[in-house]
């Protein structure tokens, strides 16, 4: 029985990570406010009682989305510390702001992150799971950099730039705007 149990768990968490990756695809495309349990649902070839057997509410789903995004872009800024050529503060900065820039080119993190930072405004279960996702990485940047607060600042705040150049495709803008904005910004 508990060879039986233990595929049940297994089979269970193999469903979670589907509907996971698929929800990351749909609340890219429609935002938290846009999508339904029943389309991550009918995407992940589930029944939407089954998403609810995984996720108690569309807010716990979007969280996890929300989740899985920040874990990911951890994994970025880690192998941006480890690639570091070097142990200053501005070499692993550096580093890292290059591989997280290769990694906002997934048009569908970028979305769900930006979507994410919408929704928090107005959903307190959103605003906490943002609020942690970015400590989490300011602390990891602060600790892994050893950078002083005004570095660890600009880094995030070059992200953000970075997330309205993406978005906006500013790279295929040949006006004063774009090249002000993009000045001595890498982007993929």
């Amino acid at each position: 029985m508990n060879t039986e149990r233990r595929r049940q768990l297994s089979s269970a968490e193999e469903r979670r990570e589907t509907v996971l990756r698929t929800a990351i695809g749909a609340f890219a495309a429609r935002g938290y406010f846009g999508t339904t349990t029943t389309e991550v649902a009918k995407a992940a070839g589930i029944s939407q009682a089954y998403v609810y057997r995984l996720f108690p509410n569309k807010e716990a789903l979007f969280t996890a989305v929300v989740e899985r995004c920040f874990a990911r872009v951890r994994a970025s800024l880690e192998e941006g510390a480890a690639q570091a050529r070097g142990s200053s503060p501005e070499a692993v900065l550096d580093t890292m702001g290059d591989t997280y820039a290769h990694l906002i080119a997934d048009k569908d993190l970028l979305l769900v992150l930006t979507h994410a930072q919408a929704a928090a405004v107005s959903e307190a279960a959103v605003r906490e799971a943002v609020r942690a996702g970015y400590a989490r990485m300011v602390e990891y940047v602060r600790g892994a950099s050893g950078a002083a607060e005004a570095d660890v600042q600009q880094f995030f705040a070059t992200g953000m730039l970075c997330h309205l150049l993406v978005s906006l495709d500013a790279h295929q803008v040949e006006a004063p705007w774009s090249r002000t904005l993009s000045a001595g910004i890498r982007h993929y």
